[in-house]
């Protein structure tokens, strides 16, 4: 169970103008309660004018709402609806009642042109207001877009509320992670950036935690006998500790965190181990901690867990699927052509729970052959979590703030296939539709890091509408051979 994210209680508040009968609006936000399947505080007051506003608002915050639907139940007040996204601290979804009452006289309710002028109204206002793709529609229809929103507030509500805590310098010869945080803070992200030095201090003043039993026992049976290095797991539990501890005492004035750390090159030799299975660890509780103190990896990370309800991982996109595997494994046969195929690796961060079960605590091969001596058994090199990701949909993206400091994203829905990658790492086959083209269209053309987060599940229709929500322009996907990208070349 994650366990940093936030929990969203949602109301509902009916709107009406004062020229409409306001039963109309009444019976029909009730009907939606009655239709939605999760909780949802159903407010007494019903909005004609702003002093109604000002009382629901005091109302639905009083029930201890975090999130709102502002519901036409007729064409609405203009100026009083949108007032409701300026007072109420949280996210507002907008939505409209169609027709079909059955009285086309004195139960017609003019929503449908009522949603233009909210929607002209919250623009004239600056306000921001999560609007359904098509936002008119019946009790059942309302209902199925509250659905939708809610993985979408979540998410807004965990970003206003989240810290990312670094420790070590961006890598100089990994400068894609480097990137500007002024748009962590445009969206509300608070940054606390330290020192490697801090973390070392931290994890040296936990030797002798009288926690670290519990936790080795708890590493143990999470792994299983023969797939750990006993004698690593006192190291591992103790910087576990020095991680949570970290996170209570310094999330401040913020509910959630996440993390980005340098992880090499002088972590493993420092610590004596790599810190990768302790990440992976993190991540499966809902705190993610991104490599190569990757803020916007964390920040995608956190993002994909508010929307999915799901642990989720940092991956390279990596390297190409060679010809044989593909040749020997049917992909062929599943649709794929071989440019729609990549293998997404980390050295051992995604949690155990997403791996296939030979996976184990190994050591990180790159490492070993730099760090350590030519032919020793590898010593403060171990730590990584290693196994294939297991199969299952995928969603591939990433939310960045570009060498101009402009945030942009990218959305790609696919799947890990039941192949075999015959390599080392965390590490996993993928395939994503039109896979060649997105990479050379966006990843390459935008100038994407070589780091993308992985939700274990097709979420792109919750995620664009985060990212439209939080005022991305430019939000890519792989698209279709049949819609060309602008710098596609129709000869190629």
């Amino acid at each position: 169970m994650l366990t940093n994210i936030p929990e969203v209680k949602l109301g509902i508040i009916a709107v009406s103008r004062d020229c409409f009968p306001i039963g109309l609006s009444q019976k029909r936000r009730r009907a939606i309660v009655e239709e939605y399947r999760g909780e949802l505080y159903e407010c007494p007051v019903t909005v004609e004018n702003e002093k109604d506003m000002l009382d629901a608002v005091a109302d639905v915050t009083q029930a201890g709402c975090n999130a709102l639907v502002v519901f036409l139940g007729n064409f609405g007040p203009e100026t009083p609806e949108t007032l409701i996204a300026k007072n109420f601290d949280g996210p507002c979804m907008f939505a409209a009642a169609a027709e079909g009452d059955g009285d086309m006289i004195n139960g017609r309710g003019d929503a449908f042109c009522g949603m233009l002028n909210c929607s002209y109204n919250l623009g004239m206002r600056h306000l921001k207001g999560y609007i359904p793709e098509y936002p008119v529609g019946t009790a059942e229809d309302v209902a199925a877009m509250i659905a939708d929103f809610i993985p979408v507030a979540r998410a807004i509500l965990g970003l206003k509320d989240l810290k990312i805590i670094t420790f070590g310098p961006r890598p100089q010869d990994f400068f894609a992670c480097n990137a500007p945080i002024k748009g962590l803070y445009e969206l509300g992200v608070e940054v606390e950036e330290n020192s490697e030095l801090d973390l070392l201090v931290a994890y040296q003043a936990h030797a002798g935690d009288e926690r670290i039993p519990d936790v080795c026992a708890d590493m143990a049976k999470e792994m299983g006998e023969g797939k750990y290095y006993p004698d690593l797991l006192a190291r591992m539990a103790q910087f576990e500790l020095t991680l949570l501890d970290w996170a209570e005492q310094h999330r401040g004035a913020r509910k959630y965190v996440a993390f980005a750390d340098k992880c090499w090159p002088a972590f493993p030799e420092s610590f004596g181990f790599e810190p990768c299975y302790v990440n992976s660890r993190l991540a499966s509780r809902g705190i993610p901690v991104s490599c190569e103190v990757d803020i916007y990896g964390a920040l995608s990370e956190y993002i994909g867990m508010c929307v999915s309800g799901d642990t989720v991982t940092l991956l390279d996109i990596n390297n190409s699927v060679p010809k044989y595997i593909y040749d020997e494994d049917g992909i062929a046969k599943l649709g794929y052509k071989l440019t729609d195929t990549f293998m997404g690796f980390h050295c051992g961060n995604t949690p155990a729970c997403k791996l296939c079960s030979d996976r184990a605590v190994k050591y990180q091969l790159i490492q070993h052959r730099l760090l350590e001596p030519q032919g020793s058994e590898p010593d403060f090199t171990r730590g990584t979590l290693e196994g294939d990701i297991a199969a299952g949909d995928i969603t591939f993206y990433r939310l960045q703030c570009d060498s101009e400091g402009t945030l942009r994203a990218y959305i790609a829905q696919g799947e890990v296939l039941d192949v075999p990658t015959r390599s080392f790492g965390g590490i996993g086959v993928f395939a994503i539709p039109e896979m060649g083209r997105f990479y050379r269209h966006v990843l390459i053309q935008k100038r994407y890091p070589h780091h993308g987060a992985v939700a274990f599940g097709h979420y792109g229709k919750a995620l664009f509408e985060v990212f439209k929500f939080l005022g991305v322009g430019d939000i890519a996907y792989n698209q279709p051979k049949t819609l060309p990208y602008p710098t596609e070349n129709p000869w190629a």
